[in-house]
């Protein structure tokens, strides 16, 4: 039994297969640090509520879509807190345009945004409790299927369930932020 012991560790970490090259940028998150801007404007928070530009590269072969998410996985909710979905981006994307999220510039053609931990769809910036200070998470995957059979309410869990089944890579970025 000790022997299989390695060879049972090493296939539970097999999982998808992960390209080499793909990379995921955030150009406000570059230093490490959230923006201003990447606050929430509610909850006691006064940022600008905008969606950052998001940009990837290096997607394997056989992308047929992604999947974008903002995560708090500091968030006092004991299961972290999703601020922002989009599936469905087309194969061909390689980015998401600043204020994407919030109307502010348009998603790629046949992505849409499904709701976040508010029970919403759209972008919701940072809002840590003060004296606190987050990592935020934002990650694209790379999917073999075109579209994900998912209802418009679909809730963040159930979009980590069907893209994580879809998954041929993934790619993230973290930022800091506190109040």
């Amino acid at each position: 039994m000790k022997r299989l012991l390695p060879f049972v560790a090493i296939l539970g970490l097999a999982g998808p297969v992960l390209a080499d090259g793909f990379k995921v940028e955030v150009p406000a998150f570059a230093d490490g640090v959230l923006k201003p801007a990447q606050f929430a404007a509610a909850m006691g928070c006064t940022g600008g509520n905008v969606s950052p530009d998001i940009r990837w590269s290096g997607a394997p072969e056989g992308t047929a879509s992604f999947v974008v998410t903002l995560y708090d996985k500091d968030a006092p909710t004991g299961s972290g807190f999703w601020h922002w979905v989009v599936v469905d981006i087309p194969h061909d994307a390689t980015s998401l345009a600043e204020g994407a999220g919030n109307g502010g510039a348009t998603l790629p053609s046949g992505a849409r945004m499904t709701n976040t931990d508010m029970s919403v769809p759209g972008f919701l910036g940072a809002c840590p409790p003060p004296g606190e200070t987050h990592d935020y998470v934002i990650t694209v995957k790379a999917l073999k299927v075109a579209r994900l059979d998912l209802p418009e309410n679909a809730s963040p869990a159930l979009v980590g369930f069907v893209s994580n089944m879809n998954k041929l890579a993934e790619a993230s970025v973290v930022a800091r932020g506190g109040r």
